[in-house]
C-alpha cells in the first residue's frame, strides 16, 4: 500500500506544472533541520554561564568546561570575543567553538556521548610594505593621506623619538618614507607588524632607521651602526605642544611676576600618560607644594629628571623604572592654570635646557655583527628607494601565511 502511495505521488508530481512541482518536491524532500545554531559575542562582565543561559544547562556547561580543559580554560572569556554553538535534536551540545583570539579558536565537537576538544590555529599572512608621506600639518594628517592608520604614526614616532620631537620639531613640507610588514587574515589587514626601515626629513635634516637583530644586539640603528636608542626621550609625552620653554625670566601666570623657568611645560589634556625620559629610579614621588604632585627620576651620569603638575601618580620611590615607562597622568596640581606637564632635568645640580641636551647614544652593532648588519641595512634601505613590496616578511623568524593547523586534545570523560 506504501508503494502505491508513493508511485501515485510521483505521478502526481509529474503532472504538475514544473515550478509547482519543484516547490512540492523541496517540501517533500527538505528534512526538518536537525541542529540548531546560535552564535554570539562575549558581553562584559560574561562567562560562560551567562553566555549560553536559556541554551545550555548547568550540565552541559560544565560538560564543555571539562572537555575544554586540557587546551584551555573556558573560565578566561575575554570581552568581544565570538562564540558559536550548535544544538542537537536532543538539546545535547553538539559543537561549540570560541575564538581565541585571531589566531586561535577552540572547538568542541561531540563524538558519540564525549566531547572532543581542539584548537584550531592559524598564521598571518606577514607582506613587507611602503608608504610616504609629506607633512602638511601633522605625522597623524600625512600618515592618514598615505592610506595607513594612526598606529604607523605612532610607531614612526617611537623609532625617532630621541632625535625628532615631534610635538615642535616637524614643519610643512617635511616627509617620510617606511618599509612595514603589513598583517592580513583571509585577505583583510589586520594590524602592523615591525618597521624594517625607515626615513624621515626634517628640514635640510635626514634621519633613516634600519631594524636589525642579530645574535647579541636588536633595535633600530643608523646606516652607520649607532643605534637611535638614546639615553633620554626628547620628549616624556606623545603628540603634544610645548606651552612655555626653558628661561631665566619667564612672566608667571599665576603670581604674575618674572621668574626663571627652568623646565619646559607640555600642554596636554588631563590624564595623558607622562613616560620615563629614561631609564632611572624615582627618587620622590608625591606632593612638592607649587609643582603638585610630582615624581623625580635619577639617572647615570648625574642626571635627574622631574614631572610635575601630575593628576596621578604611578610609582613609588626607590621603584626602578625604564625608559618610556608610565609614571603618572597629566594634570593640573599645584600652581597650573590648565592640564599640563612641568618636565625639568638637572645634570650635575644644574638645571639645563631638556630640549638643547646632547643625549648620548647606547652601544653600536658589534664589530663581530657588522658584516651581516650591513647585508640587512643594504636590503632595507632598498626598499624605500624603489618602493617594492615583497610577499614576505623581511625576518626570517616572522610567522608565514599557512594552513590551519589543529592541536587535539583529549575527551572528556
Amino acid at each position: 500500500m506504501k508503494k502505491v502511495l508513493t508511485l501515485l505521488g510521483a505521478l502526481i508530481l509529474l503532472l504538475l506544472p514544473t515550478h509547482l512541482s519543484r516547490w512540492v518536491d523541496s517540501v517533500r524532500l527538505s528534512p526538518p533541520p536537525a541542529l540548531v545554531v546560535h552564535r554570539g559575542a562575549i558581553g562584559r562582565n560574561s562567562n560562560l554561564a551567562t553566555a549560553l543561559a536559556g541554551k545550555v544547562s548547568a550540565a552541559g556547561v560544565h560538560e564543555l568546561v571539562t572537555a575544554a580543559r586540557p587546551l584551555y580554560d573556558l573560565a578566561r572569556l575575554s570581552v568581544g570575543r565570538p562564540f558559536g554553538l550548535a544544538l542537537g535534536p536532543d538539546g545535547l551540545v553538539a559543537a561549540f567553538t570560541y575564538g581565541i583570539d585571531e589566531l586561535r579558536t577552540l572547538r568542541l565537537t561531540r563524538i558519540g556521548d564525549r566531547l572532543k576538544a581542539e584548537v584550531l590555529a592559524r598564521a598571518y599572512d606577514i607582506r613587507t610594505e611602503t608608504a610616504s608621506g609629506e607633512i602638511v600639518s601633522s605625522l597623524f594628517a600625512a600618515v592618514d593621506r598615505a592610506g595607513e592608520d594612526d598606529q604607523l604614526a605612532l610607531d614612526l614616532a617611537d623609532i625617532f623619538a630621541w632625535d625628532v620631537d615631534f610635538n615642535t620639531e616637524l614643519q610643512k613640507g617635511d616627509s617620510f618614507k617606511v618599509a612595514v610588514e603589513k598583517m592580513y587574515l583571509d585577505g583583510q589587514f589586520v594590524r602592523y607588524g615591525r618597521i624594517v626601515s625607515a626615513e624621515l626629513v626634517r628640514g635640510p635634516r635626514t634621519y633613516r632607521a634600519v631594524r636589525y637583530e642579530g645574535a647579541r644586539t636588536s633595535g633600530y640603528f643608523a646606516p652607520d651602526g649607532t643605534p637611535l636608542r638614546k639615553a633620554f626621550l626628547r620628549s616624556p609625552l606623545k603628540f603634544t605642544r610645548i606651552s612655555s620653554r626653558f628661561t631665566f625670566a619667564r612672566l608667571h601666570p599665576i603670581l604674575n611676576e618674572r621668574l626663571p623657568h627652568l623646565g619646559v611645560d607640555f600642554a596636554a589634556p588631563m590624564g595623558t600618560p607622562v613616560m620615563a625620559a629614561g631609564d632611572g629610579v624615582v627618587v620622590f614621588a608625591g606632593w612638592d607644594g607649587g609643582f603638585g604632585n610630582c615624581v623625580r627620576l635619577r639617572h647615570a651620569n648625574g642626571y635627574t629628571t622631574s614631572y610635575g603638575h601630575l593628576s596621578r601618580i604611578g610609582v613609588r620611590p626607590g621603584q626602578r623604572v625604564e625608559q618610556g615607562s608610565p609614571v603618572g597622568l597629566v594634570g593640573m596640581t599645584g600652581l597650573a592654570t590648565g592640564p599640563h606637564l612641568d618636565y625639568r632635568m638637572i645634570r650635575n645640580g644644574v638645571f639645563v635646557d631638556p630640549l638643547r641636551i646632547e643625549s648620548p647614544p647606547a652601544a653600536p652593532v658589534p664589530d663581530d655583527e657588522r658584516a651581516d648588519f650591513g647585508a640587512t641595512c643594504e636590503k632595507s634601505l632598498a626598499l624605500l628607494a624603489d618602493g617594492v613590496s615583497p610577499a614576505r616578511s623581511a625576518f626570517p623568524d616572522a610567522a608565514e601565511g599557512a594552513s590551519p593547523v589543529a592541536v587535539r586534545g583529549g575527551q572528556s570523560p
